[in-house]
């Protein structure tokens, strides 16, 4: 009998009592469905409670088969082996103490079917494009997109029936996206996967919407819920103007952001950056390597290459090397909050001379408003921890005149990518973004295109 996943008047809420799902009903059938909704909509929240990582307060869920879960943050430790990530370092321990003539039978029990798990492991991270990762090597030397994809492989070594993506294609470069399609494309279970990514939703077979605390269903994937979400606007738009069912309008909540007008005049030196010697000169490339990143006026920087390639680490030197003019730093992990902190207290700490007000005024246009802001950091989703690790940066003192983002549209659903596009396009300062994403960079404006690789250094793209 095929797996499918039954919600059941499932409700949750978090401790401080911030009430995320009320009563929900949905079910999932056999196949890949799209989960979408607006950030802090509970989609996060809901993969978990399926997933057996959350329990809900009343209600019941029920899945036929074994889960798999790759959520949105991948439980990290530096001094974690690719091993332990992929949990099967128990069963390798075992089956090298039998190797070695230790025949106890404590190694049997663990090594139990998987003879060739060590196999299988490798044979998994190499279709992921990640034969170059060995199974000994520590979490801490793999860059944001390699840790996905090895997370993703522990979870297909599982062999789920059901598999449970959340946001995963956050950090990854476009080689490891391709793979990422093909992997779900080719997926025979249940797929249930909440992203932002447009060419992933494509490959679905259904859009599942979770929106002012329900699940509704549309048949075909995203351009097909896209036309019938449409073809709805327009019907209710000629009710609305007959008077009949205002309701119905679409008015889903967006973020206005409004980034501090720090005009930077052009021809000032914003930033000059001294670079280490590239490892390896190829003499039959034409970009010339840079040995200064120079940076000069408002001007918008695409910073492009591969995963592992160094272009956080190229980031976080220019925090430390410092510019010329205030500089603010968004990290892919989104660690600057403090979780044991309120959402406003946040951004008082960077903000400490500001009013009260006006920083909840701030916030609200972030959408924590009333209560939400008072939330703590800890309990927030991905998307939600987005806004205000970005309202935290955008309120700092003094307002930032270069804006470094790495990866800034991972965990934010569509609505909000297109107002940060639309609020970044209007910046006055300098700008530069480590992406994956073209489309959105390709609204931005991008002035230049610099390419990292660890071997071959800084080049003009």
């Amino acid at each position: 009998m095929p797996c499918s996943i039954v919600v059941d008047h499932v409700s949750f809420a978090w401790p401080d009592g911030v009430t995320v799902l009320d009563r929900l009903d949905a079910a999932f059938p056999a196949g890949r469905t799209g989960l979408i909704g607006v950030n802090g909509s509970g989609k996060s929240t809901l993969l978990k409670i399926i997933a057996g990582g959350l329990t809900p307060r009343s209600g019941s869920v029920s899945v036929s088969g074994v889960v798999g879960h790759l959520p949105q943050n991948v439980p990290l430790g530096a001094r974690r082996t690719v091993s332990d990530l992929l949990e099967i370092s128990r069963t390798r321990a075992a089956l090298h103490a039998i190797e070695r003539g230790d025949v106890a039978e404590e190694h049997f029990t663990a090594v139990g079917d998987d003879w060739d798990v060590e196999e299988r492991a490798l044979a998994e991270l190499d279709r992921l494009g990640l034969g170059h990762v060995g199974l000994d090597r520590t979490v801490g030397t793999l860059s944001g997109g390699e840790t996905i994809m090895v997370a993703l492989a522990a979870q297909l070594l599982k062999r789920p029936d059901a598999l449970l993506l959340d946001e995963p294609t956050n950090n990854l470069d476009l080689d490891a996206r391709r793979r990422l399609y093909a992997a779900v494309a080719a997926w025979q279970g249940v797929l249930l996967v909440v992203s932002h990514d447009r060419a992933l939703l494509e490959l679905v077979d259904q859009i599942a919407e979770l929106r002012e605390g329900a699940v509704r269903m549309y048949g075909g994937n995203l351009g097909a819920y896209e036309e019938q979400v449409a073809a709805e606007r327009e019907a209710a738009e000629r009710s609305v103007r007959t008077a009949e069912a205002e309701q119905a309008v679409r008015g889903d909540a967006e973020i206005r952001i409004e980034l501090p007008r720090t005009e930077v005049p052009a021809g000032r030196t914003v930033l000059a950056l001294p670079l280490e010697p590239p490892r390896r000169v190829d003499a039959d490339s034409a970009a010339a390597v840079l040995e200064t990143l120079v940076v000069r006026g408002p001007e918008r920087i695409a910073l492009l290459g591969p995963n592992g390639s160094g272009k956080t680490t190229l980031l976080r030197r220019i925090v430390a090397h410092g510019a010329q003019v205030p500089v603010r730093y968004l990290p892919q992990r989104l660690d600057l909050l403090d979780d044991g902190l309120s959402v406003v207290d946040n951004v008082r700490a960077l903000a400490p001379s500001a009013p009260v007000n006006d920083v909840r005024a701030r916030l609200a246009r972030f959408l924590f408003r009333g209560e939400r802001a008072d939330q703590a950091a800890g309990t927030l989703s991905g998307g939600e921890r987005f806004r205000a690790t970005l309202a935290a940066l955008l309120s700092a003192e003094p307002p930032p005149q270069l804006l470094l983002l790495d990866e800034p549209t991972n965990n934010l659903d569509m609505a909000s990518v297109r107002r940060l596009a639309q609020a970044l396009s209007a910046y006055r300062g300098a700008l530069i973004v480590a992406s994956h994403d073209l489309p959105f960079l390709e609204t931005l404006g991008i002035t230049r295109r610099l390419r990292q690789d660890r071997e071959e250094g800084l080049t003009e793209s």
